[in-house]
């Protein structure tokens, strides 16, 4: 095979670290690790459910060799150019793993490479994309009769992420693992209230250690401020714990007014310790489908007690609710309506169209929350039915050995 560039399309936190990830690493397993054969340049659009921090986590993958942030894209897409004038090879791929499907078919006229793109749920510009690797076959259903036969049924890519066996979970160790959010919107409610619920569930079993993951866009001083009253005003309505930072033995936590400590976790992404965890207290987005990769059971929480927080919806809902000054108002009527319409909303609940996890949504009580945390972890059999079943709705592993199959094929076409 003669030099190869590989140009890979992502954007948000959930689909660099459970997508883009284990495609690289398998573009080099299956391809080698020879730059001047393969070459594997990533590119961001802009998400928006983005950190700021996508690109520093791609840097961090040894298989990459050229990363370019979001807010360069426009200029890339509409005009090619990067700051760093970079070349492209005569032959080359793009593989879509995240953004608009538009992206790929406007930079394939460009460069004059072929395309893959990676289809959750629906495969768009069949008659200018060469491959689709689909997630199911459902996917495969929707697609127009002259062009199924660029379809390819290669599961899901984030059932890659490697989680334990019922057997190698440590019966001694008691985690509970809190991911609280990484926007403003939802740790004014989500980091107080989860440590309520902590709090509650330490009195009852002081053995259960606990964890915060902490979002690789915040320092932990920004994330002390949320359990601050000199700086949140909602944490008298979800249970009035506050914290303390504070180091102990080399280890930043976060010290409660209940007494509780919380070790940070700043690795990312934190699946090590994720996967070891009994449960997890989290909000809504792309972490519940990390989490149910992981089939770690979560309990997810959708407090009201400040009803306009929300306000990261896609789409026309997501504008109207950011608007400034009226957007507060937009932001809790769109609210008071989603959540009257009874639809799931973490994503293993999505994919399996059941609540294979609970979603709690009201104005919640830290106490309510814990017994249902309590009854898990003193009835393990109830945990071992969540983590089975989540195993279920991921599928089999080895999509992106599938997609780079896809890739060589392509790759050896004239």
């Amino acid at each position: 095979m003669s030099a190869l560039d590989i140009l890979i399309l992502s954007n948000g936190p959930g689909e660099v670290t459970t997508w883009v990830r284990p495609v690289v690493m398998e573009l080099r397993r299956q391809l080698g690790e020879d730059r001047e054969k393969l070459r594997i340049s990533v590119v961001l659009s802009p998400c928006p459910h983005g950190t700021g921090k996508e690109a520093q986590i791609v840097q961090s993958y040894p298989e990459v060799d050229r990363v370019r942030s979001s807010e360069h894209f426009w200029r890339f897409l509409l005009r090619g150019e990067t700051r760093e004038n970079w070349h492209w090879r005569d032959r080359g791929i793009i593989i879509f793993l995240g953004g608009d499907q538009i992206f790929p078919v406007i930079l394939s006229k460009r460069l004059g490479y072929k395309t893959i793109i990676y289809a959750e749920w629906q495969a768009r510009w069949q008659k200018w994309i060469d491959q689709f690797a689909v997630m199911n076959p459902k996917v495969l259903d929707k697609v127009a009769k002259p062009y199924k036969h660029k379809v390819t049924v290669v599961g899901d890519l984030m059932s890659d992420v490697s989680h334990p066996t019922e057997s190698e979970i440590n019966p001694k160790e008691e985690l509970i693992g809190i991911l609280p959010g990484s926007k403003p919107s939802k740790l004014f409610q989500g980091l107080p209230l989860t440590l309520a619920i902590a709090e509650k569930i330490q009195q009852q079993r002081p053995q259960t250690k606990y964890f915060i993951t902490v979002a690789p866009s915040l320092s932990l001083e920004e994330l002390a401020k949320y359990g601050s009253l000199k700086y949140n005003p909602i944490i008298p309505k979800v249970g009035g714990v506050t914290v303390e930072l504070i180091e102990k033995e080399g280890q930043a936590l976060f010290f409660t007014s209940g007494g509780l400590e919380v070790k940070l976790v700043q690795d990312f992404p934190a699946y090590e310790i994720l996967a070891r965890s009994r449960f997890c207290l989290t909000t809504v987005g792309a972490n519940t489908a990390e989490l149910g990769s992981l089939a770690v059971p979560m309990i997810i929480l959708l407090p009201t007690q400040q009803l306009d927080a929300m306000r990261g919806w896609d789409g026309i809902p997501g504008i109207l609710a950011n608007l400034p000054g009226i957007g507060s108002l937009f932001a809790k009527a769109i609210n008071t309506w989603i959540l009257r319409q009874g639809n799931l909303f973490a994503w293993p609940n999505i994919w399996a169209q059941e609540e294979i996890v609970p979603e709690l949504v009201g104005q919640l009580q830290p106490q309510e929350v814990a017994k249902l945390g309590l009854d898990w972890l003193e009835n393990p059999e109830k945990l071992a039915k969540i983590r089975q079943r989540l195993r279920e709705v991921r599928g089999q592993t080895g999509a992106a050995a599938k997609l780079v199959q896809l890739v060589k094929i392509e790759a050896n076409r004239p």
